[in-house]
Formats: C-alpha cells, sequence, structure tokens
C-alpha cells in the first residue's frame, strides 16, 4: 500500500478546515475560544484567522467582554462570501432554493412537472431554469455560487465520475443526471439521494444536531432513512444504503411500487396510505389528504382503522431500526412521517418498543424533525458548504464534482411553474 507524505500545505488546509468548520456550526466565536474548541495554538489561530478575514471568508460580527482586558472580537464565516443553490426533484415537482453561507433562504423557485414527471430531460430543464432564476432574483454572480446540489428519489451511484440514478418508482434507469446538469451549467454539481439529504440538513441543523450516531427516518410518497456512524454518514459500497422503505415487512405481502412484494413502503408510504383513506372516507385521492384529516380531527371508523394500523407498521420498523443500528436517536420525517409523529408519536414510539429489544431501545429517543417537510433543497444546498468547510475555504486540490470545461454560464430557458 502506497503512503502520502503529509506536507506543510496539507496541515495548514486541515487547521484551516477545522477553523471553518467550528465557526460555521458553532456561531459566532472570539479567536480564544476557537483556541479552545479546535485544541490549536492561539498564534495558529491568530495567523490563520487574520488570512480568512483578509480572503473575505471570515468576518467581525460584534465584541464579546474579556476578565479586566479589552473586549475581543467576535469572528464568524462571512455569509456574502459565496452562495449555494439546493435542489428537490419530487415525483410531481421541482424546488430550486438558493442560500447564503449564513443558510438563510434568499429565493426559490417551483416548477410542477405533470406529465413529463418521468423524463428526466424535463427535470432537468426545470433544475437549470431554476438555478437561473433564483441567481438573477438575488443578484448573485456566477462567480459568487459555490456548488449545485440536488436531491432526487432512488439509488444515486456516485461511482467514479458523474452520478447516475437508479429510481424504479420513477422510471429512471441508469440516468446521468450530472452530466446532463453539468452540460447547462459551470457551477460544480452534486448529486445525491434525497433522503441522505434530509438527514444531513437535521444532523447540522435539526433534531439530529449533537448526535453521533443516528438515523433519519424520512417518510413520504418514498420511505428511506439517512444512517450516521460516529457522526459520518453511511453509505454503503455502492452508495445505496438507507433503503428503508424497500425491506420486507410482510412476506410476499402488498405490492410495492418497487416491483417486490411487501415492502415497509406498501403499507407506510403516502400513495398507499392516501389511498386507503380515499376508499375508506369516499373523498379524492390526493398527497395531503391525511394531513387534511389529522388537522381536521376527523378520523373515525374505517379510516381511523387505517392511521392505526399506519402508526404500528411504521413502529415496527422504526424498532428493525433500532435493532439494526443502535443509535442513540432516532429522528421521524418526512410528510408524512412529520403528520403521524405530531398526532401519534407516544403510540409510534409503543410500537417501537414491542417490535425492539429492550436493551437498544431503552438506549434509543424517538424524535420528530425539526426543519419541516421540504428539507430536502435545504440538504442539498450543504452539500458545496461540506466541500467549502473541508478544503478550509481555500481551491480543493482535487474536488468531489469533476471539473468541467468552459460552457455557457447559465441555462436561460424557461419552464412554466
Amino acid at each position: 500500500m502506497q503512503t502520502r507524505r503529509t506536507t506543510v500545505r496539507d496541515v495548514r488546509r486541515a487547521n484551516r478546515a477545522s477553523l471553518l468548520t467550528d465557526l460555521f456550526h458553532g456561531g459566532r466565536q472570539s479567536r480564544q475560544q476557537l483556541g479552545d474548541t479546535t485544541a490549536l495554538s492561539q498564534a495558529s489561530v491568530s495567523n490563520l484567522t487574520s488570512e480568512m478575514l483578509d480572503e473575505g471568508l471570515v468576518e467581525e460580527a460584534g465584541l464579546v467582554g474579556s476578565d479586566g482586558g479589552r473586549p475581543r472580537a467576535l469572528l464568524r464565516v462571512a455569509p456574502g462570501f459565496g452562495y449555494v443553490v439546493g435542489a428537490d426533484v419530487g415525483e410531481t415537482r421541482v424546488l430550486v432554493e438558493l442560500y447564503d453561507l449564513a443558510m438563510s433562504r434568499l429565493a426559490v423557485r417551483a416548477y410542477r412537472l405533470g406529465d413529463g414527471a418521468r423524463d428526466p430531460a424535463r427535470a432537468v430543464d426545470r433544475l437549470l431554469t431554476g438555478l437561473s432564476e433564483v441567481c438573477d432574483e438575488a443578484g448573485v454572480a456566477d462567480s459568487r455560487l459555490l456548488g449545485f446540489g440536488v436531491g432526487v428519489p432512488g439509488v444515486v451511484d456516485q461511482g467514479d465520475g458523474d452520478a447516475v440514478v437508479w429510481s424504479q418508482t420513477t422510471g429512471w434507469d441508469g440516468v446521468e443526471l450530472g452530466a446532463m446538469l453539468r452540460a447547462g451549467t459551470a457551477a460544480p454539481v452534486w448529486v445525491e439521494n434525497g433522503v441522505q439529504a434530509v438527514g444531513r440538513a437535521e444532523m447540522w441543523f435539526g433534531a439530529g444536531r449533537g448526535a453521533r450516531h443516528a438515523v433519519i427516518a424520512v417518510v413520504g410518497t418514498g420511505v428511506g432513512a439517512a444512517v450516521v456512524m460516529d457522526g459520518h454518514g453511511y453509505r454503503g459500497a455502492n452508495s445505496n444504503a438507507g433503503e428503508w422503505g424497500h425491506t420486507t415487512l410482510v412476506f410476499d405481502g402488498e405490492p410495492c411500487r418497487c416491483g417486490a412484494r411487501g415492502c415497509l413502503e406498501a403499507y407506510i408510504g403516502g400513495e398507499t396510505v392516501n389511498r386507503l383513506l380515499s376508499g375508506a372516507t369516499g373523498q379524492p385521492y390526493d398527497r395531503a389528504l391525511l394531513a387534511r384529516l389529522l388537522a381536521a380531527g376527523t378520523l373515525s371508523g374505517e379510516a381511523a382503522d387505517v392511521v392505526s394500523r399506519t402508526v404500528r407498521y411504521l413502529g415496527a420498523g422504526i424498532g428493525a431500526l433500532v435493532n439494526l443500528f443502535s443509535p442513540e436517536r432516532i429522528v421521524l420525517g418526512g410528510p408524512l412521517g412529520l403528520a403521524l409523529g405530531e398526532h401519534f408519536l407516544p403510540d409510534i414510539r409503543a410500537a417501537a418498543a414491542r417490535s425492539a429489544l429492550r436493551h437498544p431501545y431503552a438506549k434509543t429517543s424517538i424524535d420528530l424533525g425539526r426543519l419541516g417537510p421540504d428539507a430536502v433543497a435545504l440538504g442539498a444546498a450543504t452539500r458545496p458548504v461540506a466541500r467549502l468547510l473541508a478544503d478550509g475555504g481555500l481551491p480543493a486540490a482535487s474536488v468531489t464534482a469533476p471539473a468541467v470545461p468552459s460552457r455557457p454560464r447559465r441555462h436561460r430557458g424557461r419552464a412554466a411553474s
């Protein structure tokens, strides 16, 4: 096995990364506080923060008193140093959002996919149009855009190059989405599974914050889980770990959209639950039916039975996550997961306890996500931020998104909203 000698440049990059990461996640801090939290010497902290101040990557943001001396300046990551865009490709619409480095949302666009939902070219057109429009609205120049993160349903094979999407539920079979997007923008592009994006968002900003071992369980039209082990996301050998919804709940049970039978998603997925509620209530099927019924407090009879069964199935699925991963925290998110959790979290916990081994269950908390049902775009936008932090704000020697040749700077097509 070949080894690589660590250079002074490597050490400098790592130290800058430590400082920048601590400032981003920990908020405003003095140089002395940064020395304490990063274990770097005060001389190193002073030199490196001075560099980053000169570069505009870090800025002063107020003062804090000191014991008998002059007030100390507080530092933070400069929100306007760069901008990131995140997108959520759903089964019926595309959502595109622009953020600064304080992760304040500056602009948003949403587009319906309509009858072309299974056509990846239509999704790419909406994504690139959204990228152009949110940047134009906020007045963000191409040179200030750090990257474009895109969350999609299905398995995303990162391989050795561009991301390739395999999604049986949307009919995307080996779609080279990374290459398709890069053909229309010079911005670095990252493509990942939407559940993984939600997981990172909840770990950075939401209910997973502070946990080292966690599972973010997302229940919507699809069902998936993002697994975090010792502070790092686990993706498996082929980037497709976390397909919790396609684990078997009932052998040879109800048909699933993936083509198998008895999958957990076939029992708790939004399509199934809302279809059963439509039949039970006589109301037309739509994706928000469960949420409306819960908000109105009108569940009774057969509809109440549908929800009760769904809660028990969901609890059983969460119990399996406890047994498999023994996390300290499980975060329940996604539109349907949040709707059920807001009304039935004690029942979900009780069902999970019946399915899980007693000792690991006793060590696991089950909480609701805090970022709402549409956290995919936010999580996707953190991909280029993660790259910036890992590189300490320095130009990367090698980046996850391959370098792109000179191309037209913006996609100027228009999509009907």
